[in-house]
């Protein structure tokens, strides 16, 4: 069975309590438990994991190697300014999808650009939970498919 990581960065163990006005008020444990659900329907393995440290996402990149056909990341606030999960990100041949719950480009100025997705296979913003899916399926057409995509 084909398997994907899903990785969220910093502050998004807060999903649901957080700016639920941007975020909205489903929770991480309810995201994963969709993303799983999704994954069952599709025939994926989905392994997900959360981490507020820059160096365990670095790691969790460096490990996917022959691991994962693929990885859906949410950056958080290091999709701005980390360079070293950038590099990470190019440095393995794993595809990674970018994936952000809001729309980035409609706030702050800062937030509009990303030093990650120079390196990504794509990138998808603004809508919510289903972005996540979208990587998924994404991520398996780009490795040679999965027909329930």
């Amino acid at each position: 069975m084909k398997r994907y990581l899903v990785l969220n960065g910093p502050n998004l163990n807060l999903l649901g309590k957080r700016e639920p006005g941007v975020y909205g008020m489903k929770t991480l444990t309810e995201l994963e438990r969709e993303l799983l659900h999704f994954g069952g329907e599709s025939g994926i393995e989905v392994v997900c994991f959360q981490s507020n440290h820059e160096g365990d996402l670095i790691d969790a990149i460096h490990e996917s190697e022959d691991q994962y056909e693929g990885i859906v990341l949410n950056p958080g606030a290091f999709t701005h300014y980390s360079y070293a999960i950038r590099d990470a990100v190019a440095g393995v041949s794993v595809p990674v999808m970018e994936v952000h719950i809001s729309n980035v480009y409609a706030r702050e100025e800062f937030r509009h650009h990303s030093v990650i997705a120079p390196a990504a296979a794509g990138q998808i913003a603004g809508v919510g939970f289903y972005g996540y899916k979208l990587a998924l399926m994404a991520l398996m057409n780009q490795k040679g498919g999965n027909e329930h995509a």
